[in-house]
């Protein structure tokens, strides 16, 4: 898979994801289901997860039999960073709950999901070569 056509499929997938997380308030109107800073944080793990899949792709491309340390190394500095914003948003808002875990949580998965299927289709594709 190109980088062009990954930037597109992942922009459709972060349309859908806004799309979802726009309705969501208003199918559970009494429910605080996001924190406050939530697009910032969506901001971050949707950024880093595109950095992370570009330097995996650079790594493939450049040296395929050193591919599989790119991704795992994609990988660690995503975590790493994650755990740095998490670190970061916990010292700012002192008042940090199962709310915020949640909205983390499921958007690292769901990102880290959509990066490891991508990535996948693309070892696929090296063992047809």
């Amino acid at each position: 898979m190109t980088l062009a056509k990954f930037t597109s499929i992942y922009f459709i997938f972060v349309g859908l994801l806004i799309g979802l997380i726009a309705v969501l308030p208003f199918v559970f109107p009494d429910k605080q289901l996001f924190v406050n800073n939530f697009w910032v944080m969506f901001g971050f793990l949707a950024g880093i997860t595109y950095v992370a899949y570009m330097l995996v792709d650079i790594g493939i491309k450049r040296d395929p039999e050193v591919g599989i340390m790119a991704i795992m190394g994609s990988i660690a500095v995503k975590m790493i960073f994650c755990m740095a914003f998490v670190l970061i948003y916990s010292i700012k808002a002192k008042g940090i709950g199962l709310v915020f875990l949640l909205n983390f949580f499921s958007l690292y998965l769901l990102f880290t999901a959509f990066e490891i299927y991508c990535l996948l289709r693309n070892l696929r594709h090296q063992n047809l070569k």
